[in-house]
């Protein structure tokens, strides 16, 4: 409970939620054949390979993953599949439109309030969306600067969604730190 103006009391929900932010690994560049649009393009071998080193890393570190949420883009999912397989997720990859290239940290919010019961929860997207969604989470504003490499990763914990304060930014590697870590 908290002391409240006027003596009302209110029952505040502390979540402490454990962020991942990850930019998907490397695609390919060319639409053709078989990629017919943008939202087609796989990873490619190195960024499969890559992206095996991230998860390793992520392991090592003692991370898990309670849930982890992926735009709907194939580079995207594939990601989340390599992230759960690495990591053991005990939930099925969950696909939000949210994180997709013009999806907003407001729908990512309706999103995450399904899951306040969970402290650490990975979300996997596309620049310059993962940048934005940073700045949202830290309340850093529109000058904030900030860029994923692909497969860089982030974490920010929230204490309650949508914040009413500020995240904190706990740490943000770049795929050469991730590799370093994994040992490769």
């Amino acid at each position: 409970m908290v002391d409240l103006p006027n003596n009302q009391q209110k029952l505040v929900e502390l979540v402490s939620m454990k962020l991942y932010l990850l930019r998907h690994g490397i695609a390919v560049d060319q639409i053709g054949g078989a990629i017919q649009n943008d939202s087609q393009r796989p990873l490619t071998k190195e960024g499969i390979v890559e992206l095996e080193r991230v998860g390793l890393s992520l392991k090592r570190l003692g991370v898990k993953a309670e849930l982890v949420v992926s735009s709907p883009l194939v580079r995207a999912r594939q990601t989340a599949e390599i992230i759960h397989a690495a990591l053991g997720s005990p939930r099925n990859t969950l696909i939000s439109e949210s994180l997709s290239p013009g999806g907003t940290a407001s729908d990512l919010y309706k999103v995450l309030r399904q899951f306040v019961q969970l402290n650490e929860i990975f979300l996997v997207g596309h620049e310059p969306g993962m940048s934005r969604l940073a700045g949202t989470l830290l309340w850093c504003g529109p000058d904030f600067d900030i860029t994923f490499k692909k497969a860089g990763i982030c974490r920010i914990d929230i204490n309650d969604v949508p914040p009413t304060s500020a995240g904190t930014l706990k740490w943000f590697l770049t795929p050469k730190i991730m590799s370093a870590i994994a040992g490769r």
